[in-house]
């Protein structure tokens, strides 16, 4: 289904009718109103007039086309560089739905099962043992073992996060993380050594049994590298990247992009912001080791957005089928059910499907939306969602990292649902 032309580098046709860079039209048939879109504008550059935010990108899609793709404020608030709409973001986050796609794929192949035990492919992780922290309730004191997980780690409790697995791991007889100890989160390292690190810790929860953030993505992504046979960067451009004509995404920034990539900033007093001077602000300049599948990519507006065009068409853009349209139906359905939960992250009425939190209904969220809705977000701020009822696709990029109690993407989200007037 050919909803979205393939347009390089810039978005150029009817299908994404943009105006001039910064500019917003909404074309015919998308629903959406251009007096109720300026609302958003209007938001976001008082953001940046007040120096709550440096710069930041807002897109979407409606039926296929795009109503709505403005800039706002500046990739480089130091250099006076504007935001443009093929800046370069860190994705962070962002990255684990393309991790979930890569594996439907193999699924999809017949190479894999999803309740295989990932020890089938990756034998170090057979046989974990479970954290288990007791507290005397008398004198308050911590005492602290492993017991054998009741069950292996399958492949869909890495894609739902309940593998027992975090991004802290669980705390050593001090009291003190032994991820931080043993450099499990360091990218200076390949993802194989990372999935040894982690099969020598015990799990934080059995498998199965809550749902918890953390490293499940990178394992995947080595079990991406066992199955194909192939590392998982060039899995990624060869199946996924390069087939949906995703130009600007990858593990790192090479020198002729680099004037297109974002500052990285941080909260300062006052609701302000100030520039990120941890190592995250220039990592991406040079070659990746980690190949990652959880946090460790960089793209675009325009890339990202053809990667959720293809989800919301049923696994197919512009004549390119990736996933069979049951399969986008398996991973955008809620597999959490009532599982307790450590670090909520979804939010009131979310569940969560493969890799992506999933809508119970706007009954249950307190928010605009449809029940189906499914969307993830980026450590420094940047988020998507999906409708399938409303065929809408919502895209926000923002760099502020971290990005703790935040709520830009969310108040784009809200402006754009308003903005529907059909």
């Amino acid at each position: 289904m050919k909803l979205l032309a393939r347009v390089m580098p810039m978005v150029l046709c009817s299908v994404f009718a943009v105006a001039a860079q910064g500019q917003m039209a909404a074309p015919n048939g998308t629903g959406l109103a251009p007096e109720r879109l300026q609302r958003i504008g209007t938001v976001m550059n008082e953001h940046v007039a007040k120096g709550r935010i440096a710069g930041a990108i807002g897109l979407i899609a409606r039926r296929g086309k795009v109503g709505y793709f403005e800039t706002y404020g500046f990739q480089d608030k130091e250099a006076g560089v504007a935001m443009r709409q093929d800046t370069i973001f860190r994705m962070y986050s962002m990255t684990k739905p393309i991790t979930g796609v890569a594996v439907l794929m193999l699924y999809e192949e017949g190479k894999l099962f999803l309740n295989d035990p990932v020890s089938k492919y990756l034998p170090e992780l057979a046989k974990m043992q479970v954290a288990v922290v007791e507290t005397d309730p008398q004198t308050g004191k911590k005492t602290r073992y492993s017991v054998p997980a009741q069950r292996e780690i399958t492949i869909l409790d890495l894609l739902r996060h309940t593998s027992g697995i975090d991004y802290r791991g669980p705390e050593d007889a001090d009291g003190k993380p032994i991820y931080e100890k043993m450099g499990t989160n360091s990218t200076d390292q390949t993802i194989g050594d990372m999935v040894k690190k982690i099969s020598q810790a015990p799990l934080v929860h059995h498998p199965g049994t809550m749902w918890e953030y953390g490293l499940s993505m990178d394992v995947l992504a080595r079990l991406v590298e066992v199955v194909s046979g192939n590392t998982y960067d060039k899995f990624l451009e060869e199946r996924i990247f390069k087939p949906l004509g995703m130009i600007d995404t990858g593990y790192n920034v090479p020198p002729e992009k680099q004037s297109r990539f974002a500052k990285l900033y941080a909260p300062a007093e006052g609701g302000t912001i100030k520039l990120n001077t941890t190592p995250a602000q220039t990592s991406y300049l040079k070659p990746a080791v980690n190949f990652g599948g959880g946090s460790q990519l960089v793209s675009t507006a325009r890339d990202y957005l053809r990667f959720c065009q293809m989800l919301l068409n049923g696994g197919e853009l512009d004549g390119v089928r990736i996933l069979s349209r049951k399969s986008v139906e398996l991973m955008s359905a809620d597999h959490l059910g009532d599982m307790p939960r450590g670090f909520d992250l979804m939010g009131p009425g979310y569940g969560f499907g493969l890799t992506v939190a999933v809508s119970r209904g706007v009954g249950r969220s307190g928010a605009l939306g449809s029940t189906g809705e499914y969307n993830w977000g980026g450590a420094a701020g940047t988020r998507f969602w999906i409708d399938p009822k409303e065929q809408m696709i919502g895209i926000f990029m923002i760099q502020i990292l971290p990005h703790t109690n935040l709520t830009y993407g969310t108040q784009f989200r809200q402006l754009a649902y308003q903005a529907i007037s059909d």
